[in-house]
């Protein structure tokens, strides 16, 4: 049961604040400086959410719709050919084929999804097209795509020389093995820079945003598990465990293993503890601890992570283990980076 002293106590964020300044330099903000940041707000997952939230910024400093907004937003990171597990780039499955899983939702409590789709830049906007086009909530495999080309979505080569190289070197072991940030194994360990969520390591981006009318929207795409299982489908795409807006309460976006996030409808039980009363940190955290008191060990070896937003504008995160960030931008600082508080 959730505390009342505790509900006093907590605020949006407990953790340090890293506001990073035009020389690129961090400085260490109190929680105060940003506990009530208000409206218009976005949010999203790790360090290249700065880029990702400026781009949804755009929309939303000019009076714009928060959908429209996390729509732009996600498409930075899905575009870029260095961020290995969103998008173009994104690292294959075992059979080498780049997979691509979407959602998106609305304050009306509209949503989209794809899942399993090739060949296509942009899987959020196929998603939204899913959802405003369509009966449907979700198209998976090659009727997503079939959708997409029909809708004028132009067919590329998502996979790129680089990530086909670290493929292939994955080829020599094939060891599938779905364990924490296994993106990050790819890089030279003996580095203290190359740390989860920064330049070199990336994860799925959840984005949520509160535009200027008080409306909420959020977005959550990827590329998934790297050399996962052809056809594997994670969290991502599926509305209630990779994101989950309530336009009367808050939303919710999660990042990590994605099978421990549909186990427990992680987003959705977010936003149904924020609707109890909860913080976003504290409802945050609940969820995170479903999922070690169900699977103890294996949670010793996995990340989650999740992010939640309110109607307040108040926001915070909670992982299992240490190395989660996410980046917050608003009317007063564009280009904040919070240390995600953690169990382990």
């Amino acid at each position: 049961m959730f505390d009342r002293r505790k509900f006093i106590k907590c605020s949006a964020l407990s953790a340090s604040l890293l506001a990073i300044d035009k020389s690129g330099m961090a400085n260490i903000l109190p929680p105060s400086a940003v506990t009530a940041a208000g409206k218009p707000i976005v949010i999203s997952t790790w360090d290249f959410g700065i880029a990702a939230n400026h781009a949804a910024w755009e929309v939303l400093s000019t009076g714009g719709r928060a959908l429209d907004a996390v729509e732009k937003g996600v498409q930075v990171p899905e575009a870029d050919p260095k961020n290995q597990s969103v998008g173009y780039g994104g690292l294959p499955d075992r059979d080498g084929k780049v997979t691509l899983d979407a959602c998106i939702m609305d304050e009306l409590g509209n949503c989209g999804s794809v899942a399993a789709l090739e060949h296509i830049m942009h899987p959020i906007s196929v998603a939204r097209q899913v959802m405003e086009k369509t009966p449907h909530v979700m198209l998976a495999g090659d009727g997503a795509l079939q959708f997409a080309l029909e809708n004028g979505f132009k067919k590329i080569n998502l996979l790129t020389p680089e990530s086909e190289k670290v493929w292939k070197e994955w080829l020599k072991t094939e060891k599938y093995e779905p364990i924490m940030n296994i993106e990050n194994k790819l890089y030279d360990k003996a580095s203290p820079t190359r740390l989860p969520g920064n330049q070199y390591n990336h994860d799925t981006i959840g984005m949520l945003a509160l535009d200027a009318n008080g409306n909420l929207s959020g977005a959550c795409t990827t590329s998934g598990m790297a050399f996962k299982l052809h056809g594997r489908v994670g969290d991502s795409p599926i509305i209630g465990a990779g994101l989950y807006v309530d336009n009367e309460v808050g939303g919710a976006t999660s990042t990590g293993v994605g099978e421990e996030v549909i186990r427990n409808v992680g987003s959705f039980l977010v936003v149904e503890l924020m609707r109890q009363g909860y913080p976003p940190e504290e409802a945050c955290k609940e969820a995170v601890m479903r999922i070690i008191k169900k699977k103890p060990a294996k949670a010793k070896e996995i990340q989650v992570g999740f992010l939640a937003l309110n109607k307040k504008g108040q926001y915070g995160a909670y992982a299992i283990q240490k190395g989660f960030s996410y980046a917050i931008c608003n009317a007063e600082n564009k280009d904040l980076l919070v240390p995600g508080k953690s169990y382990y």
